[in-house]
């Protein structure tokens, strides 16, 4: 069997035998048929460990489909988008609104810039022209920064007060939080500090769902035997349905290191998946059992187009399973609200 069949399996044994039932207790989601609330038995502090230098992390008991996994994914942290209408996928369709938003979500939190770096500051200067200040900055960018892989980059002048009165203008380098991250990991791969958070609570209210799979945490360490840097990241997920999307968001997040890894020029080492409240609906329970009781597969072989090495120029196609076997597909799984 694969290495996800059994970390899948293991999962869905451990929250059947062991977990919490919610039935009768105050929850939000229901079943959009009846408008019954939709309860479920539920595991807190899930952790799954994969080492994609040996295996990809998908399940074979049923399909998961990558190109589609890659879209979503893609659709969240390229085109940095929150509206339905630019991905073909249906599954935010219950979120959206007329217009095909799903608000302040996902896509949106990606691309939001922030002031990431300073890149040059010019102390304690009593007064100043600000159009030769201006001037004198875009002389430094063009010829020390190299921001045109970066689709998200600028700058930002601004005084930055000291004590006694003293000031700098200070110049920053403004990133979304992808950008930011392959910033880091060019320049800076050694840090502790490239992560990704798109639970910003102050647009919570604007988004038609709060994010599930919240953050990206990445860390770079070396390969003993190729002395190449190994990029290894940790997935952050407050809530997880285990039977529609399990699989599913392990694939994406896998994908994703890889793609920035090869950008990066690295290998892609661990995944990490933290699972906060991971739960079986009370409708998916007989499905959940049937489908761990089937026959398991070796896993596929995973394969990345290996001439992209700008993630803007990834697509679902430059993704694909070798040799990928699998159960039967689960039409028609009941989501709840």
């Amino acid at each position: 069997m694969s290495y996800a069949d059994k970390v899948f399996k293991n999962t869905c044994r451990d929250i059947i035998n062991n977990g919490t039932d919610t039935k009768g207790e105050l929850v939000r989601p229901i079943w959009p048929d009846t408008g019954e609330k939709a309860y479920t038995i539920k595991k807190f502090g899930v952790i799954h460990r994969y080492d994609l230098r040996k295996e990809f992390p998908v399940i074979t008991l049923r399909p998961t489909g990558i190109k589609s996994a890659t879209e979503e994914l893609l659709w969240i942290w390229q085109k940095k988008s929150h509206n339905i209408d630019d991905m073909s996928l249906n599954i935010w369709d219950e979120w959206a609104d007329y217009r095909g938003s799903i608000g302040k979500a996902y896509g949106y939190q990606i691309g939001q810039k922030y002031n990431h770096h300073i890149i040059t500051s010019y102390n304690n200067q009593e007064t100043f022209d600000i159009v030769d200040l201006y001037k004198e900055i875009d002389e430094y960018m063009k010829n020390n920064v190299d921001i045109s892989y970066y689709p998200s980059a600028e700058y930002e002048t601004t005084v930055k007060y000291k004590k006694d009165d003293n000031y700098d203008i200070v110049a920053y380098l403004k990133l979304d939080q992808i950008d930011a991250v392959i910033w880091d990991l060019k320049h800076n791969p050694y840090s502790r500090r490239i992560m990704t958070n798109i639970y910003n609570f102050s647009d919570l209210y604007e988004m038609n769902l709060y994010p599930c799979a919240y953050s990206m945490t990445f860390n770079v360490t070396k390969d003993k035997d190729s002395n190449k840097l190994v990029l290894n990241g940790i997935l952050n997920q407050r809530s997880q349905d285990v039977l529609a999307a399990l699989s599913w968001n392990e694939v994406q997040y896998a994908v994703l290191i890889h793609m920035i890894a090869q950008c990066c020029d690295m290998i892609a080492g661990e995944f990490i998946h933290v699972i906060s409240d991971c739960h079986i609906y009370d409708r998916h329970i007989p499905i959940i059992n049937e489908l761990i009781s089937r026959e398991e597969y070796p896993a596929p072989d995973f394969w990345l187009n290996p001439d992209i090495h700008n993630f803007y120029d990834f697509t679902k196609n430059d993704v694909k399973f070798i040799n990928y076997q699998h159960g039967p597909q689960i039409k028609d799984i009941p989501i709840a609200v």
